[in-house]
């Protein structure tokens, strides 16, 4: 039978490692610098050019609107404002802001609630999702132009990573469609 003070420290490594395989990216990944302006217009111009296409091929402008306005916020396990955010919370901002829907509150019940899609037929706006040291799905982020994702990183909190990156391609685990 298990005492008191060993029910906490067990308790407290059980808290410990749920926080670090949740949301977390703890190697060295490819990352995009966006500048901040505060012209909309300007703004989407700015993530455009930071991913490498044409302003004439974002289609989505709300949704690069959203990125370059949550670019930067810190990563707070359990946190969904812009003091501090998850991936899975940011991720429900963005769609509640961007696409007016409403999404699960962890990553792997995301994952769920998704149409699988192909890495063809994902597009901007669609959801990507990794396993990160889980059987689980823990990590979310959502797909803009070039292969590149939004989301929020434990280290640097939120921020443009790429798709072809050897860390995100090892604990990739699918792309997921919300209608």
């Amino acid at each position: 039978m298990l005492k008191k003070s060993q029910i906490f420290v067990l308790s407290g490594a059980v808290l410990a490692f749920a926080f670090f395989v949740s949301c977390h990216g703890s190697k060295k990944v490819t990352t995009t610098e966006v500048t901040t302006t505060k012209v909309s217009d300007v703004k989407v111009k700015t993530v455009a050019t930071a991913l490498g296409v044409s302003e004439k091929e974002i289609r989505d402008k709300k949704l690069y609107q959203f990125v370059e306005d949550w670019y930067g916020v810190p990563y707070k396990y359990g946190g969904c404002s812009k003091n501090g955010t998850d991936c899975s919370c940011l991720t429900i901002n963005l769609y509640s802001s961007v696409y007016k829907k409403q999404l699960p509150r962890n990553a792997d019940d995301m994952a769920k609630a998704c149409d699988k899609v192909s890495e063809r037929k994902a597009d901007e706006g669609d959801m990507v999702f990794f396993k990160i040291n889980s059987k689980t799905v823990s990590h979310v982020g959502v797909i803009l132009k070039n292969n590149k994702f939004v989301h929020a990183s434990t280290s640097k909190g939120v921020l443009i990573s790429d798709l072809n990156d050897a860390y995100y391609k090892k604990y990739f685990y699918c792309y997921g469609h919300m209608n």
